[in-house]
């Protein structure tokens, strides 16, 4: 039995995890959501009994049964065989009545993360962090653009009095790290446009920031890469993500006082959602650290600006890191625990 093309294609794009079974728990067909939980594509399992395939057997059975009288079943919090990282999967499991093209009846078997509801819960709260720091950010470029114009204005009068070569050498490094900083306040806080955007693979980004980062501290410091590669190339602001990354890697670097371990990795998500949209290919940038930790006490608000774990620190490089991959469709997280601090970056596929 095959799906009508209309309804294939409507199930195929849910982000939830859908297996269309007989009354006895034949899978009939999963949607592309499933293939990703599960690990395997859709031929693999047509013929196979969800109950051994999730692992669940008399609940399933009876939420089963109950669709046989149109009633649809809801069980909540149930631990499932995981199929990604050999962990255990807890989802809320709803099963529903369904009609298949007229034909015989079937059962539909949804499943929710429990965990995703927590993301998408975070990201709700990171999009209201973003507001807020978008609007705090507006105000400090206006306060750094000032004193950067008359920087420049002072060093080019003083260029015209001086006449020794090496001094004006010196007035006009000034006038161009002021032109480049201005510069830098526009990219960041004008919109994002088309004709600053190029292909580009996201490893020679992580590698860019690597080779700073050891040239900046050349003992005590290593930094381990795990690369997918298999990446496609993304479409962005190569400079801006330059700066994102930068910003996390040396914040690390800062909390470990220079001596530690640093970890790039990268995968691909298939049918991952960021926002209110589902992507079919996703890459995630793993940046990983075995320093101290975020504090307890501030980790729900690294995101927000003036806000550091550091003394002295300005608490806005993870503002500016969330901003710029707001702008290029994505997503960052953090989960951090003493001598294990985590960084997930997502950045969309442009098809």
């Amino acid at each position: 039995m095959k799906a009508s093309p209309p309804a294939d294609e409507i199930l195929d794009s849910l982000t939830t995890t859908i297996l269309l079974v007989e009354l006895d728990g034949t899978v009939h067909y999963v949607n592309g959501a499933a293939e990703a939980v599960l690990a395997t594509s859709a031929e693999r399992v047509r013929g196979r009994r969800a109950h051994d395939l999730l692992g669940i057997g008399a609940p399933l059975q009876v939420a089963l049964a109950a669709t046989e009288e149109n009633r649809s079943t809801t069980l909540r919090e149930l631990t499932l065989k995981q199929f990604i990282g050999g962990q255990s999967l807890v989802v809320d499991c709803t099963v529903s009545p369904f009609g298949w093209d007229g034909a015989e009846k079937l059962a539909l078997i949804e499943l929710i993360r429990v965990d995703q509801l927590s993301r998408f819960t975070a990201e709700a709260r990171s999009q209201e962090r973003h507001a807020v720091t978008t609007m705090l950010t507006d105000r400090l470029a206006h306060e750094i653009k000032n004193p950067l114009g008359g920087l420049r204005g002072a060093a080019q009068l003083l260029d015209r009095e001086l006449s020794d070569r090496e001094s004006k050498e010196y007035t006009r490094i000034i006038i161009h790290e002021a032109d480049r900083l201005s510069a830098l306040v526009d990219r960041m806080m004008g919109p994002f446009t088309a004709h600053k955007k190029t292909w580009f693979n996201l490893h020679a980004v992580l590698e860019h920031v690597r080779r700073l980062t050891l040239a900046d501290v050349q003992e005590g410091l290593t930094i381990s890469r795990d690369y997918d590669p298999s990446l496609p190339e993304i479409m962005g602001d190569r400079e801006l993500l330059v700066q994102a990354v930068l910003n996390i890697v040396r914040n690390a670097v800062q909390a470990m006082g220079g001596r530690g371990e640093i970890g790039l990795l990268t995968r691909i998500r298939r049918q991952f959602t960021l926002g209110n949209r589902c992507h079919r290919q996703v890459l995630e940038a793993l940046i990983s650290d075995n320093g101290p930790g975020i504090p307890a006490d501030i980790r729900k608000n690294i995101f927000f600006p003036m806000v550091s774990g550091r003394t002295g620190g300005a608490g806005l490089g993870l503002s500016i890191a969330q901003d710029i991959l707001s702008r290029h469709g994505g997503a960052i997280e953090c989960v951090s625990q003493p001598g294990d601090t985590k960084f997930f970056l997502y950045l969309p596929v442009v098809e």
